[in-house]
């Protein structure tokens, strides 16, 4: 029983009162603005250049076909039909709307977020996250996951942006995330005793599998998408270890066999080897960060074939910021200068050895809006141009378990369409100047 928070339906309904308010003041902003949002109707898109996700090839000249969100069909050459509307990218590379597998759109760190946790209202969080929101999507992510949050503000956020209301990404929420009593996902750690509390499996802790289970169902109940879950100590949390093992084998197993009875996949922060080889063990779909992964561990999760998550704009995030005397807690600092460093070698090595990688960046350590960055750090640790842009499309939606409706530009899918000026093969900063962007067909970004 938690005793330092206000009852859960209060502050529930609050992060939905300010949702509604902010999807008033969004709306608002789209009415005014210049380029508004094509939708609906039958569009023809020429691209000058077309990239196939599923084989990582750049195709040259192709139309694509749009009638009411989804992509009707592609054929190679110029060919707009009577009816149709033309969205004309002949000077463009056309690509699949990226994907993002790791965000947490209601959190951006800063020198102040820790006291935001005593500050804040749900409220700040939600109007922070149509904020982030936006960003993102005008980055060209049309697609997330968030993996942990406050109030459940992104499963509101998620419902505004599927309502129409507010601009953003289809989000794919996890809701709090789930972690035991000190772990790095418990929300009081770094309080004063007194306000400590006991947290239990509505607030995301739970000590044994018969709490796990019960966490997972609230999810459910909540209305997430998913399960996170913290298998590990982490960088930002303030607690001492950075890399321990924070659940038992029965505790995991719990939460996996719950989940996927009730159609969840399974997302794991894990640093350490030994919370991660635990956790793969179980039956988990990813692994995220995986810092201290080492060959065994990989081989691992290629037998179970577990995907992996890299977030390596965290690992450079925290690194540079140890190094900015008082900008973490003394206990924050120590862990990122350790473990932040780590993350571009442990890439490289997954990489080479062929362990399933789909793109994330942990956006909210790091700023949301600049995710494209990740594509960069990925080939210089050794990822070809093809394979990062595919960690974000193709690998991405296969994680989803989405590859149906996402992840290329192929008959029958959502339009989740971009286009940036150059070629993102030879150059892969291209894709963090992104010049169109369409989500469900409708256009929320076009070159000036």
């Amino acid at each position: 029983m938690t005793t330092n928070t206000r009852p859960r339906n209060f502050i529930d309904g609050l992060a939905r009162l300010c949702l509604l308010a902010a999807a008033a003041l969004a709306s608002v902003a789209v009415a005014a603005a210049e380029t508004a949002p094509q939708s609906g109707g039958e569009l023809a898109i020429y691209a000058g250049h077309l990239f196939d996700s599923e084989s990582g090839r750049l195709l040259p000249a192709h139309t694509v076909h749009v009638v009411d969100g989804r992509i009707k069909s592609v054929q190679a050459g110029y060919a707009k039909r009577d009816r149709e509307t033309l969205i004309d990218l002949r000077k463009y590379t056309v690509l699949p709307g990226l994907m993002d597998m790791h965000t947490h759109l209601t959190t951006e760190y800063g020198p102040r977020t820790y006291m935001e946790t005593f500050t804040w209202n749900p409220a700040d969080y939600a109007l922070r996250g149509v904020d982030t929101a936006k960003r993102t999507l005008e980055a060209g992510f049309t697609t997330v996951r968030n993996l942990g949050d406050t109030a459940n503000v992104t499963i509101s956020l998620r419902n505004a942006i599927n309502r129409g209301t507010i601009e953003g990404p289809r989000i794919f929420t996890a809701g709090k995330a789930i972690a035991t009593t000190g772990g790095h996902a418990d929300p009081t750690n770094g309080y004063r005793y007194d306000l400590m509390g006991s947290p239990g499996p509505v607030d995301g802790v739970i000590n044994g599998p018969i709490s796990a289970r019960q966490a997972v169902r609230q999810r459910y109940k909540d209305g997430a998408d998913l399960i996170k879950i913290t298998a590990t100590g982490g960088v930002l949390s303030v607690a001492r270890n950075g890399d321990n093992p924070q659940f038992m084998p029965d505790e995991l197993e719990a939460i996996v066999a719950t989940a996927k009875d009730y159609g969840f996949t399974v997302a794991v922060h894990a640093h350490g080897k030994e919370g991660i080889e635990r956790a793969v063990r179980a039956g988990v779909d990813s692994i995220e960060h995986g810092t201290y992964m080492d060959t065994e561990t990989m081989d691992l999760m290629k037998r179970h074939h577990t995907w992996y998550v890299p977030t390596l704009m965290a690992g450079e995030w925290v690194t540079e910021k140890a190094r900015v005397e008082g900008f973490f807690p003394d206990v924050v600092r120590k862990k990122a200068a350790t473990i932040g460093p780590l993350l571009k070698k442990t890439f490289a090595e997954a990489y080479r050895r062929g362990v399933k990688i789909a793109f994330g960046t942990d956006s909210g350590v790091s700023r949301h809006g600049d995710n494209a960055r990740e594509f960069a750090l990925m080939v210089a640790a050794g990822m070809t141009p093809a394979d990062a842009i595919r960690s974000a499309t193709w690998n991405a939606a296969d994680l989803l378990n989405m590859q149906d409706e996402l992840g290329s530009i192929s008959e029958g899918k959502q339009a989740d369409i971009i286009a940036v000026a150059g070629n993102p093969l030879e150059d892969i900063s291209e894709l963090q100047r992104v010049k169109f962007v369409m989500k469900g067909g409708e256009v929320y970004k076009q070159p000036e």
